[in-house]
């Protein structure tokens, strides 16, 4: 059994992709399923229940439980394995290393520090929790979807993964336990699939298996160069310092609060200039996004989101995380600040009646 165990050891087993492995038992069983690892003085094996025998009749309790989880991952003490027989795999191809990353929710995606190389054999198995809100996200996500997220089909929150920053790779759907090939090279990256990352606390611990390179692989010798992956669209500079990105957002005369996607954090410039026109009511007429002040009545009586606004002007909020909102800002034809709270960015008409209006702002919003 030392000899089993030293083996082991030596080829560094914590994941199988091809073949399936036979363990004899001591007590007569022979079962056939994936050796995962050897964990804490216990091997770790995932059963095939239709390659398992059957054991003979006993009253061991552990025997009983063992017989009621085929199927699922089971844990085996040294002294219960006659021995085992790797079968379908080499000595390399039996190597695997595991590194272990905590995946938290934020703007841009997590860096492993895993880098693939293509065909590359991976298994990913993520545990914890993500809270947002009264929300308590696990990697399998929720039971709703996100169209604002890097996977809208996928559920709302799932741990997926993609290999390289380069935005055209294709997105993984990892969840709690997913084994998948490589299709290009590239280093690892991991994320939760939800668009806004406002308010977002706790992590997900991912462990992920992966086949052992060659080590005379030339192209295995020197690490690649981390870079960012950004959860959201624009351009960002390699060293990932100076991100701006750009959306450009229409925003009707009758918008009492148009989402535009976006999640900032307070302290970041953000730079917005609007153009077109809208028809702010009959009395007021066509207006540009810097609006038109109020006269007679209308100056008087005033429930306009901001009273010092012109009439139709473009105003902005922050929807934070608690769902409370910021106090409403001119926006007009142009504005260069800086973000005053955390929470999405909503555009709007300043007016009390929308029923009347019409037309829209075009709104570029750099940040």
């Amino acid at each position: 059994m030392r000899r089993i165990i030293l083996a082991l050891a030596i080829l560094l087993l914590t994941a199988s992709f091809a073949g399936a492995d036979t363990i004899y038992l001591r007590d007569g069983r022979t079962i056939r399923g994936t050796l995962l690892g050897y964990v804490n003085g216990r091997f770790v094996v995932r059963i095939e229940p239709r390659y398992t025998t059957q054991p003979r009749a006993t009253t061991d309790p552990n025997v009983a439980r063992s017989r009621a989880n085929e199927g699922e991952i089971q844990y085996f003490r040294p002294d219960e394995i006659e021995r085992i027989e790797i079968e379908g795999r080499s000595l390399d191809e039996s190597r695997f290393e595991t590194s272990t990353v905590q995946v938290a929710l934020e703007s841009n995606w997590i860096d492993s520090g895993v880098d693939l190389r293509r065909n590359q054999r991976v298994q990913v198995t993520a545990s914890g929790t993500i809270l947002v809100g009264r929300s308590r996200i696990t990697p399998d996500g929720l039971r709703t979807t996100d169209p604002t997220s890097p996977l809208p089909t996928a559920a709302e929150g799932m741990l997926i993964g993609a290999v390289g920053d380069d935005r055209n790779t294709p997105v993984l759907e990892l969840g709690s336990s997913k084994e998948f090939t490589a299709d290009r090279d590239g280093r690892l990256y991991l994320t939760s699939n939800r668009g806004s990352y406002v308010g977002a606390r706790g992590s997900f611990s991912v462990k992920i298996l992966y086949a052992a390179r060659n080590p005379n692989d030339p192209g295995d010798s020197t690490r690649r160069r981390p870079g960012i992956r950004s959860r959201t669209s624009g351009t960002v500079t390699n060293e990932g310092r100076d991100r701006t990105r750009e959306v450009t957002i229409n925003v009707p005369g009758t918008s009492r609060g148009t989402d535009t996607g976006i999640d900032v954090r307070a302290g970041d410039p953000i730079y917005l200039t609007a153009s077109g026109v809208i028809i702010a009511g009959a009395r007021v007429g066509q207006v540009g996004p810097d609006g038109q002040s109020a006269t007679g009545f209308g100056a008087m009586v005033n429930a306009r989101p901001v009273p010092s606004a012109g009439v139709g002007a473009l105003i902005a909020y922050i929807r934070m995380s608690n769902g409370q909102l910021s106090a409403a800002y001119l926006v007009g034809s142009q504005l260069s600040s800086t973000v005053p709270v955390d929470g999405r960015l909503i555009l709007l008409v300043n007016d009390d009646n929308y029923s009347d209006n019409s037309g829209s702002f075009s709104v570029r919003i750099r940040y």
